[in-house]
């Protein structure tokens, strides 16, 4: 027999065992009448409240639009794909358009066809741009609930930011190196992937501006456009270092810390300070190897589930809830990992 919901549910709600469940729900002998009472108010609980929620039933999808190095992407999916059990009895589907890099009218292009062909929800993670910025205002203003990703589109119209604050970010990173480097006079080179993404440039000014209050007169250097790969990323890191022979620490915001690495390997500098984002396969090798000195991660899936939520709710599937708050981001080292 079949119910539409996840035993674990039922379990969590009547509480008790899964065992329990399996033999209550397919007649089994040897459950006490009491017991059956339990899990026969339970699915009557669940269904109230799933009920009143106006999930049960309904099929909805939602687009997930991301500029973004593959392995950036490649979590982003793991962590929505995580989500979507949990918003059962909902069927949500998910449609994924991730690149590396999109020319901006084949982006614009893309929302287009999707306001045309209609959708539930965007989830949008992009450069900021204008002309970016009314193709999303024209998804909103047409009923589609957009979502921006990690990095806004400033002035733009759309129903919720999800991410972390990316200015704290920054200046919690500095919060840490600045201590890591007194009594050194090493310059810090600040890598984006893209001046182009509003979230890494706060990021950037978060770390420049507390790092000027903790350890004035420190220089910092900001080097961007190698979008996250390593050939682009290992280029611009090499004329930094040949024109500042004093940068001895690295502010990872756009990733390819491996090119990072091997630009300072290959000028035969050390780097006495590097810290990154995001706890990556790459980023969790490196800081296994003590390459990296800490790395700033966020909770991707509490990223997804506060869109999920934002966009349901936009189609009252779900009670209006607050706006979503920043997401909660940890620092992660060697000795924690």
């Amino acid at each position: 027999m079949s119910y539409p919901f996840p035993m674990k549910e039922i379990a969590f709600q009547a509480g008790l065992s899964l065992a329990t469940i399996d033999r209550v729900l397919n007649d089994r002998p040897g459950v006490r009448a009491t017991t059956k009472a339990r899990v026969a108010a339970a699915l009557r609980e669940l269904e109230r409240q799933y009920g009143a929620s106006g999930l049960a039933g309904r099929r909805v999808s939602f687009d997930v639009v991301i500029e973004a190095p593959e392995r950036f992407s490649r979590a982003v999916r793991r962590a929505f794909e995580a989500e979507l059990p949990l918003l059962r009895p909902a069927n949500v589907t998910l449609r994924f358009h991730l690149t590396e890099r999109w020319e901006e009218a084949d982006l614009c292009h893309l929302l287009a066809l999707i306001r045309r062909r209609g959708s539930h929800g965007v989830i949008l993670k992009a450069p900021a741009s204008p002309a970016i910025g009314s193709a999303a205002e024209r998804l909103h203003s047409s009923g589609i609930p957009v979502c921006t990703f990690v990095t806004d589109q400033a002035g733009a119209a759309r129903t919720a930011y999800i991410g972390i604050d990316n200015r704290k970010a920054g200046a919690t990173a500095a919060g840490l190196m600045a201590p890591m480097l007194a009594g050194t006079d090493a310059e810090v080179l600040i890598t984006l992937s893209s001046a182009r993404f509003s979230g890494e440039a706060e990021r950037a000014d978060g770390f420049e501006a507390e790092m000027s209050a903790l350890a004035p007169g420190r220089a910092v250097h900001r080097v961007a456009e190698g979008m996250g790969l390593d050939p682009g990323t290992a280029a611009l890191v090499e004329a930094q270092l040949a024109a500042h022979p004093g940068i001895g620490a690295v502010y990872s915001v756009g990733g390819a810390n491996r090119a990072v690495l091997a630009a300072f390997e290959a000028a035969g500098r050390p780097c006495r300070v590097f810290a990154g984002h995001d706890l990556d396969r790459a980023n969790r090798d490196l800081l296994g190897a003590r390459k990296l000195t800490f790395v700033i991660d966020h909770d991707l899936r509490q990223d997804a589930r506060q869109a999920f939520q934002t966009l349901l709710a936009h189609h009252r599937m779900l009670p209006e809830a607050e706006a979503p708050t920043p997401s909660r981001f940890t620092v992660v080292t060697p000795q924690s990992l």
